[in-house]
């Protein structure tokens, strides 16, 4: 498994604003949608392509295309719903599939509830959107489920991440045949008792969407 920081001004900038208390579920739905976008950049640099012949107004040239199968893009419900519309702005012509999954606060143990994707992602490369990589549970089970249907390459891109989940990850898919890298725009200190990211940003679904 790779991990990639993603360093730049603007992600740091943003993800601050994102930190703050203050900021107000709008701005953060807005900020969130712009750093996925940032992050997607750095993300997809390895999406696979197929040369192309084009005609210009001027005469020939030699371009790429997005090779098929197409990617495909998984948000994990319900906060991954908010790094959507920031991911597939950069990949439009990606295919979008759901994942349903909640973490239980007692055992902070996660299950699936939802699915909606292919049986066969056979020869498929995966986007995972999930805001928070604590535990690392949630992302486990995702990327298992993925692998399980035949995705050849896996992509988790991450708002925070915490060293104990990035270690939960490297441990639990060490055997996993799949390439797996897991892009964030920083990683925490640590994880509190209640399994949340210090000093993070708070609960991510709860801020995108208010509390339900």
């Amino acid at each position: 498994m790779r991990t990639l920081v993603v360093e730049h001004p603007l992600i740091a900038h943003k993800l601050t604003t994102l930190r703050d208390r203050n900021t107000d579920s709008p701005t953060f739905r807005r900020l969130a949608d712009e750093l996925v976008t940032l992050l997607a950049y750095e993300a997809t640099r390895q999406v696979r392509v197929t040369e192309v012949d084009v005609e210009t107004p001027v005469g020939p040239a030699q371009g790429v295309r997005l090779a098929s199968p197409k990617p495909l893009v998984v948000p994990i419900l319900r906060a991954g719903l908010g790094m959507l519309d920031g991911m597939v702005r950069l990949l439009p012509t990606a295919e979008v599939g759901f994942l349903g999954m909640v973490r239980d606060e007692g055992t902070l143990t996660a299950s699936t509830y939802a699915t909606r994707m292919p049986d066969s992602l056979a020869g498929r490369q995966c986007y995972v959107l999930d805001p928070m990589l604590a535990t690392g549970g949630t992302l486990i089970a995702a990327i298992r489920l993925l692998a399980d249907r035949g995705a050849t390459d896996i992509t988790a891109i991450c708002l925070l991440a915490a060293p104990e989940g990035i270690t939960a990850l490297e441990q639990a898919l060490a055997d996993c045949p799949v390439p797996v890298t897991v892009v964030t725009a920083a990683v925490d200190l640590r994880l509190n008792e209640y399994g949340y990211i210090v000093p993070g940003l708070g609960d991510a679904g709860d801020r995108l969407y208010g509390v339900v």
